[in-house]
């Protein structure tokens, strides 16, 4: 029965393999959602209030320009994400000093005492020895190095080489959203105590969704 239950617990990795064919869809998700937000805030609201004059117009374009320069940012670290590679285990790597320069080899960090530490871990799967903080990815089907986590919306894992592009990418999210959502308010505000807003019901309904999102 145990040995049952845990062949089992491992068959169930191999369906994390059907993650890959999400691909493409996650990254026209976030794309979709993005466009949804763009259009609300410059198409709807704020783009037209550009031709209105005195103060509207001034604010209209802090917020364009604040919008702009954040979605810019999102965009750049969203993709330095998904096509930068996370760091993988070179192959056949061995764990060694480097004796030109007589320090430990900066990958593991161990003395020469220490290659039969517990430390030094094999995997089966990818038949090779795996540094420190190093972990197999069932989505990727390797290794890698300092790995944090697969991250299904940038379809990458999130290890040493790209975790700085991923931080930022959440950092400008946040800012991002936060801008949409302030922006937005004034709109819901005027909705819910005028019963009114400009545009047709597919701009409001934009709007609600953006703010939403």
């Amino acid at each position: 029965m145990h040995r049952s239950g845990a062949i089992m617990a491992w068959n169930v990795f191999k369906f994390c393999t059907a993650l890959r064919s999400l691909g493409s869809v996650m990254i026209l998700l976030v794309l979709g959602v993005i466009g949804v937000t763009y259009y609300a805030v410059v198409i709807t609201n704020y783009g037209p209030s550009l031709t209105d004059g005195g103060v509207d117009t001034l604010i209209a374009l802090l917020v364009l320009i604040l919008f702009h320069s954040l979605l810019v940012m999102l965009l750049w670290s969203y993709f330095s994400v998904v096509c930068t590679d996370p760091g993988g285990v070179p192959h056949n790597w061995r764990p060694e000093i480097d004796e030109e320069r007589g320090e430990n080899d900066p990958l593991t960090d161990l003395e020469p005492a220490d290659l039969a530490s517990p430390r030094i871990r094999f995997c089966r799967k990818c038949n090779q020895l795996k540094p420190p903080r190093c972990h197999h990815c069932s989505v990727c089907g390797r290794c890698i190095l300092k790995m944090d986590h697969h991250c299904v919306w940038v379809v990458n894992c999130v290890g040493a080489l790209n975790y700085k592009f991923f931080l930022l990418f959440l950092f400008y999210t946040f800012l991002e959203t936060t801008v949409v959502t302030l922006s937005l308010l004034p709109h819901f505000i005027g909705f819910f105590s005028d019963g009114e807003i400009p545009g047709t019901p597919g701009t409001l309904a934009t709007t609600f969704l953006a703010f939403g999102i």
